[in-house]
């Protein structure tokens, strides 16, 4: 809300004699972590179509993606996938996760990360160890994180709800 629509609301309430409540001002975001081995595949696949059905669904979050041992660049396969499918590519240059980036995460997502050298997830942790590569099995990767980024956002909007 903008000051002028705030200040607007609280005249108009003292003009009348009632004290107006202004709205709250926006709600804090849910942070979104996708790691996959090497931030060049999965975590791009599922950031990419978490922050679509998110934003779908009205769910206020910022999306991460970052790789244990990043590679170079972003698979060209995943590359070619999103924007032929009307997809923003979310990541430019694949990175290493760090210390940060799990400490501050209010959900953390390993797509087939050995996590024994990274600091524990102080909040939810997912695993979503079943999906395949996407180098060998484009499409199998594709339906395995799509219905796995669906059910996740609706447990964070369920979550919300409460």
């Amino acid at each position: 809300m903008s000051l002028f629509t705030a200040i607007t609301i609280l005249a108009v309430g003292l003009l009348q004699g009632t004290p107006a409540k202004p709205a709250p001002v926006a709600t804090k975001h849910t942070t979104v972590l996708f790691i996959c081995p090497h931030g060049a595949a999965k975590s791009v696949l599922a950031s990419a179509y978490f922050a679509r059905v998110a934003k779908e669904r009205g769910l206020n979050v910022r999306v991460e993606a970052a790789g244990i041992e990043p590679q170079e660049g972003v698979s060209t396969v995943v590359t070619e996938h999103l924007q032929r499918n009307g997809y923003t590519v979310p990541v430019t240059k694949p990175r290493a996760v760090t210390k940060e980036d799990i400490t501050g995460a209010d959900v953390v997502i390993s797509i087939g990360c050995d996590l024994t050298h990274l600091p524990p997830a102080p909040r939810a942790l997912q695993k979503w160890d079943e999906v395949p590569g996407p180098s060998e099995d484009l499409k199998g990767a594709d339906e395995a994180i799509r219905r796995r980024v669906i059910a996740l956002v609706e447990e964070l909007l369920a979550e919300q709800r409460k």
